[in-house]
């Protein structure tokens, strides 16, 4: 069974009919016993990053969540959830992350060029940098669905794809167990849905 942890940030309808439509079993978990019944976790998150980190230590699943982590549990972190993986974050002051993957979460807008928009939204190519099981049903070059303001730096010893948006953005991060996707899979059509089953396999 795979648990997506429920900590009130986000609509999670689209991620629960994804992974139905591709036979995962999943439930989405409010307690911490949850999540140490479940075999896999998805941590998927909208909104501003520290408001989410306060949500989810408040909850109780900050800490369940770092053990099963630390047992080797796999964990998926989407958009969000792939920014509270990192060490810390500076939207909108400085704010501490899981520190589940070495570098930090920045405003997009700072190194942008002129007349690109912030936040980042829409279909953009993600190309793979390195192999992975995540991507074993995927190839490098197809299109997947971005809405951010943020995105991730300092890490491409554990970045596996990227997106060219005025900048190489960070699109998914690997960490042993750890993975996480910048963009929204549940969102990017048939390439989205075949990297969520590869996940619920790995």
């Amino acid at each position: 069974m795979l648990a997506i942890i429920d900590y009130g940030v986000g609509n999670l309808y689209s991620l629960a009919s994804s992974l139905k439509y591709l036979g995962v079993e999943s439930e989405l978990a409010t307690r911490p016993e949850q999540l140490r019944q479940a075999e896999r976790i998805i941590l998927p998150g909208v909104g501003a990053f520290a408001d989410a980190a306060r949500k989810l230590s408040e909850s109780g699943m900050r800490e369940a969540l770092l053990e099963d982590v630390a047992g080797g549990k796999p964990l998926l972190g989407i958009c969000l959830g792939m920014q509270l993986l990192f060490e810390r974050s500076f939207e909108y002051g400085e704010h501490p992350g899981l520190g589940l993957i070495p570098g930090e979460v920045c405003p997009l807008a700072d190194d942008l060029p002129a007349g690109l928009k912030v936040p980042h939204i829409g279909w953009n190519r993600l190309d793979v940098l390195r192999d992975d099981p995540l991507f074993a049903d995927f190839r490098s070059g197809e299109h997947v669905y971005y809405v951010h303001s943020f995105y991730a730096k300092r890490c491409a010893e554990h970045t596996l794809a990227t997106s060219e948006y005025g900048v190489p953005v960070t699109g998914v991060v690997r960490n042993g167990n750890v993975y996480g996707t910048q963009f929204h899979p549940e969102k990017s059509g048939g390439a989205g849905l075949r990297l969520l089953k590869a996940f619920a396999q790995i």
